[in-house]
């Protein structure tokens, strides 16, 4: 044993070439692990990490404007108090900064206690009146930094003294309202004691529900009141950007698994291009035991070094993508957090690589010495095969001869092309999630705001199939009060204009019936035949009989379809949107101009707050806003790098097999150069290997990403809702171009270096 350590030491010596291609291997498959790894780990702690560091509340309450001192002797009253706080929430407050304005500004005035949002930049109001603390997606819109100007409406140019970040929803321009944080000291007398937002604070989250139960026994004479609480702001979080998060984490912990199939085949190949080496020592009297002891050092000192560079470039080349994300999401990225994950992958990928190693170490050392000699499971061709089989299938031939190499490689080449194909799948996933509401049952193009009184007119435009006032009302359980859920009426049946698939049960018909998504299903314990209450803004409840468990993407599926004529009768101030339905053919641009042209309604006077003429321009139906094309195409940009990392460790294990097959078979190759052939015809051959392997390796692949990793991601990333993640044919032919110009560019590679070396060195090698 003492003399493991020198003998590994100059076995590394004599082996440089050979280690530094292993330990390219690990660089590469580190590199999709330590990329895999920070997206995956960001985006799934981000938002407890920020309600960590901002303090956040755990419940916000809206309602109309009351005084403060009557709020605070309510609160006062409240069980397992620990801190509440008040707010007077403006909106559509213009403001403008280097040039650039947002009409939809939401200034919030603090009037004290605890803030629930963290300083990232500057510091924190003072009380000065002409400061503002800035929520970090406005500064980036409006290019602002700390103590620069603001321009707010009437109260002219502020001081931006902070900038925020608020995990009670997601950053502007995700968010449409623009949110900045002002001292009471610039409102007026009048309003400067007038709060419509109240933040509260529990001592025990346990006991979070008996004190919204007090909260609503307290809230006689405030109106339209809205509680939210942690697990309702996560919920309009995941309304935003969670399907989207959700599918990156469980595409990474895919990826995870991939790369650490990829490291113990690599480094089972590694032993394999050894086994000579082993059988003289085995010959020469070396134990079992020292022969794998020398292996592992050196697979360890190659493996460490190329692991640790791996995960940190990873790191590095996407830490920044997912910060951008974070930001959008007004979530932290890890920080120094993320150096555990990271030693856990690093101590992870050694022990693969060590126990990749030993294993067929082991039993290649237990064979006798002469049959290791040989190769194993080399299959000698006879020289007869380089005449009359064709260059091409003399590759095919030789490759096959290390049938347990083969397997390997396909294996690793297979599991590289499914993750790419899979990458590709979600990417066009996420793209049809922002252009095609088709995708999740919604068969509606557009909607229209708009009195309902209109629909009728609506409905005989020109290539409109049908519309119909849709009304959304949010609500929560009564008899869990921190559960909330979107209620979604239709005045007839809702599968005309929005059918998400059926997990369970049927469609809902009757005015007390619902149908509710499998995400509100599971966090009430509710199935079909179950009792749904609901308890509105207005105080009233509702209940609905469950007659159908839907797979809904909207709210985390936390939505109930129901009728709208209780739910219209229980909040008589709500205003619906009229969706349209368009006529097989019919262009959306034109039957959105064609709305717009209508002139105003006739008869009675619209409802207060609404107009009588439909919006000037209708909007496109989408599961994503427009709003959010920048937050996708960031995440497209993820995607695109770890294809070109996918990539590269597809062509490094089949330049491995192939340069591994150049090694063993020189004097097959010297023969045939000594019988005339070219480098054309030698590249010939070793396209032959390359696509012996490439062809099984990407039907492997197709096969894994449509039956396993397509279904296995969509399962993880949201249980409550049906994607079809599945490669179409467009991203399958891209994956085989791809792959094969890999396999043309690695033929070319080992049949040019081939070509350098002597005919007589290759010739005398298989003498």
């Amino acid at each position: 044993m003492s003399r493991l350590l020198p003998d590994a030491i100059r076995g590394i010596r004599s082996r440089r070439g050979r280690l530094l291609l292993a330990a390219t291997g690990t660089f590469a498959a580190a590199l999709m692990i330590g990329t895999s790894l920070t997206v995956g780990y960001s985006l799934a702690t981000g938002f407890d990490r920020a309600s960590a560091r901002a303090d956040a509340p755990d419940v916000i309450a809206r309602f109309r404007g009351v005084e403060v001192g009557e709020l605070a002797r309510r609160v006062r009253a409240l069980p397992d108090l620990a801190a509440s706080a008040y707010r007077l929430e403006l909106t559509d407050v213009p403001i403008a900064a280097n040039g650039t304005t947002v009409a939809r500004g939401a200034p919030q005035v603090v009037l004290g206690g605890p803030r629930g949002y963290a300083i990232v930049d500057g510091h924190d109001l003072s009380g000065s009146a002409d400061e503002v603390v800035v929520e970090r997606g406005v500064a980036r819109a409006l290019h602002l930094r700390v103590g620069q100007q603001l321009q707010v409406a009437d109260l002219g140019a502020l001081t931006v003294v902070g900038i925020s970040v608020s995990p009670d929803n997601v950053a502007y321009p995700l968010a449409s309202a623009a949110r900045i944080y002002l001292p009471p000291s610039v409102v007026s007398p009048d309003f400067r004691g007038e709060a419509n937002v109240m933040l509260l604070w529990a001592r025990d989250r346990r006991q979070l529900e008996p004190m919204l139960v007090q909260a609503r026994a307290l809230s006689y004479g405030l109106q339209d009141l809205r509680f939210v609480t942690r697990a309702g702001v996560r919920a309009l979080i995941d309304d935003a950007a969670g399907i989207v998060i959700a599918l990156l984490v469980s595409f990474s912990a895919v990826a995870l698994g991939a790369a650490a199939i990829m490291l113990a085949a690599a480094a089972h190949v590694d032993v394999q291009r050894r086994l000579p080496a082993i059988g003289v020592e085995r010959a020469l009297g070396a134990s079992r035991g020292r022969v794998v002891g020398r292996s592992v050092v050196e697979a360890a000192a190659a493996a460490i070094p190329a692991a640790a560079a791996g995960l940190a470039a990873g790191t590095l080349l996407t830490g920044a993508a997912a910060g951008s994300l974070l930001e959008r999401l007004n979530e932290m990225p890890p920080g120094a957090a993320l150096a555990g994950p990271l030693a856990i992958a690093f101590a992870g990928m050694v022990a693969i690589v060590v126990a990749g190693t030993a294993w067929p170490a082991w039993r290649a050392a237990s064979r006798p010495p002469a049959e290791v000699l040989r190769g194993g499971d080399i299959e000698r061709a006879p020289r007869t095969a380089a005449a009359g089989r064709g260059f091409f299938a003399l590759g095919a031939r030789l490759i096959a001869a290390r049938r347990g190499r083969a397997v390997a490689t396909v294996a690793v080449l297979g599991v590289s092309a499914g993750v790419a194909l899979l990458m590709l799948a979600l990417a066009s996933t996420l793209d049809r999630l922002e252009q095609d509401p088709s995708l999740l049952g919604k068969r509606y193009a557009l909607t229209v705001r708009a009195p309902a009184s209109r629909t009728g007119e609506i409905s005989r435009v020109r290539g409109v199939a049908a519309a119909a006032p849709r009304y959304s009302v949010q609500a929560i359980d009564s008899f869990d009060l921190g559960e909330t859920m979107t209620l979604v009426g239709y005045p007839g049946r809702h599968t005309t204009f929005e059918a998400p698939p059926l997990a369970s049960g049927r469609r809902a018909g009757g005015p007390r019936e619902a149908e509710v998504g499998q995400g509100l299903a599971d966090a009430l314990g509710l199935g079909v035949g179950g009792t749904l209450a609901a308890q509105l803004p207005s105080g009233q409840e509702l209940r609905f009989r469950v007659v159908g468990v839907d797979r809904i993407l909207e709210s985390d599926g936390r939505v109930a379809f129901v009728s709208s004529v209780p739910l219209a009768r229980a909040t008589p101030g709500v205003q619906p949107q009229i969706v349209v339905r368009l006529q097989p053919g019919a262009d959306a641009g034109a039957v959105s101009r064609r709305i717009a042209t209508l002139g105003p309604a006739s008869g009675p006077a619209s409802a207060p707050g609404t107009s009588g003429a439909p919006s000037a321009r209708p909007t496109t139906a989408a599961v994503a806003p427009p709003r959010r094309s920048d937050f996708l195409t960031i995440l497209a940009g993820v995607l695109r790098l770890v294809a070109g990392i996918d990539a590269l460790i597809c062509l490094y294990a089949l330049t491995q097999a192939l340069a591994l097959t150049a090694r063993e078979r020189r004097g097959v190759i010297a023969l045939l150069r000594a019988l005339g052939s070219g480098r054309g015809a030698i590249s010939g051959v070793f396209a032959g290997s390359a696509f012996a392997l490439l062809v099984p390796a990407l039907a492997l692949g197709a096969l894994l990403e449509r039956e396993l990793l397509g279904p296995l991601v969509s399962r993880l990333g949201a249980s409550y809702v049906s994607l079809p993640i599945a490669a179409r044919p467009g991203e399958l032919a891209l994956v085989a171009a791809v792959a094969a110009a890999i396999g043309v560019g690695a033929a070319l590679r080992t049949g040019r270096r081939l070509v350098r070396e002597p005919v007589l060195a290759g010739l005398r090698e298989d003498l």
